[in-house]
């Protein structure tokens, strides 16, 4: 992400959306009643008779409009935002839908940008060489491999096979597994070219000789592969991977990664005095000065407590990290009242016990 344009006085900022991570982010920035402006295009009802059929079907230009709803497909890589349009040539008043891709200039104005705001943009300005992992959580008959670049998780293939036991005999085993190793291979060996850093993680040993088959395949990749012990595969594999630390050298830079490590992090310190759950918790531990870094999930952003408790961190020097709500560690975080802290020193709340979950 990169600010093209700054006008404090309007509270306008251009930004230029660069990665997928980037349409995240300004998906959870863009808020209803917030004035919103890309390129686009529109019918134009006022073009001359004589002007060009395509020119008179469809003109490109830069509408504002009032942010209605917003939505963001991860999916397709895009964002829109609807709503009636404020400024632009034609159509004053009438409804519209600007649709934002990857590359692409979105000017957003807010009567107040809040600590929330910052953060996602800070966020997206240091994220700009935001590493491409690959990663395959693998056993015989079950792998997920996924791409991790920032906040954006795609899925490379789920894939659910039924091989045939050692017992059954025919050789039909070997041929199974044979056949299924070079499927996982002919899946991951494409995403090496613009991976920064592969993982191939699981139980047993089909990890090992899955590494070992990817770098026949593609020596020159040699040093992007890292094979990692985990207890299960497929979903639930990448699951522990991401929040046990297991690679966390490998995964470094990685938003999902440190995502899923602050999450586990925040659980972890419950069973002692270094975390705060919960929107009292929080609040309490911000005013005091005794929280170092702030996790909310992206739903809680927009409600009023949890924007003064934001603003209030600000003077507290806490770090103010925004959790997806899907996935493993938005759903643990949001089990507990969807907002935590972690802790300088060990603190006690006034309430002297603990408010998890608490909403």
């Amino acid at each position: 992400m990169r600010i093209v344009h700054e006008d404090p006085k309007l509270g306008e900022r251009k930004l230029l959306l660069q990665t997928p991570s980037d349409l995240w982010r300004a998906a959870r920035l863009v808020r209803p009643g917030d004035r919103v402006g890309a390129s686009t295009t529109r019918r134009d009802p006022e073009a001359p008779e004589d002007a060009p059929a395509a020119q008179r079907e469809r003109r490109r230009v830069f509408l504002v409009v009032v942010a209605e709803q917003v939505e963001f497909h991860g999916f397709t890589k895009h964002i829109r935002v609807t709503g009636p349009i404020v400024e632009g040539p034609f159509d004053i008043g009438r409804h519209h839908t600007l649709d934002v891709d990857v590359g692409e200039t979105l000017a957003v104005r807010k009567e107040a940008w809040t600590a929330g705001d910052h953060a996602l943009l800070q966020e997206g300005l240091a994220g700009a060489g935001e590493p491409t992992v690959v990663v395959a959580t693998v056993d015989w008959g079950e792998a997920t491999i996924v791409r991790l670049r920032g906040r954006s998780v795609e899925t490379v293939a789920d894939v659910r096979r039924t091989l045939a036991g050692k017992r059954e005999g025919s050789g039909q085993a070997e041929k199974d597994r044979r056949t299924y190793l070079e499927e996982l291979v002919g899946i991951l060996v494409p995403t090496l070219a613009e991976a920064t850093t592969v993982v191939v993680a699981g139980p047993g040993f089909l990890k090992e000789q899955l590494a070992a088959a990817v770098i026949e395949a593609a020596p020159a990749q040699r040093a992007k592969l890292h094979v990692v012990a985990t207890a299960e595969s497929g979903r639930v594999g990448l699951d522990e991977l991401l929040r046990s630390g297991k690679a966390a050298e490998a995964l470094r830079g990685s938003v999902a990664a440190e995502e899923a490590d602050l999450v586990e992090r925040l659980v972890t310190a419950l069973g002692g005095a270094r975390a705060a759950v919960g929107p009292v918790e929080v609040a309490e531990a911000v005013d005091t000065g005794a929280a170092e870094t702030l996790l909310v999930s992206e739903s809680r952003l927009a409600e009023p407590e949890t924007q003064a408790t934001l603003e209030a961190s600000k003077g507290a020097r806490a770090r103010v990290f925004i959790v997806r709500d899907e996935g493993d560690a938005g759903k643990r975080l949001r089990g507990l009242g969807g907002i935590g802290a972690l802790l300088r020193y060990d603190w006690t709340p006034s309430t002297g016990r603990r408010a998890a979950g608490a909403r």
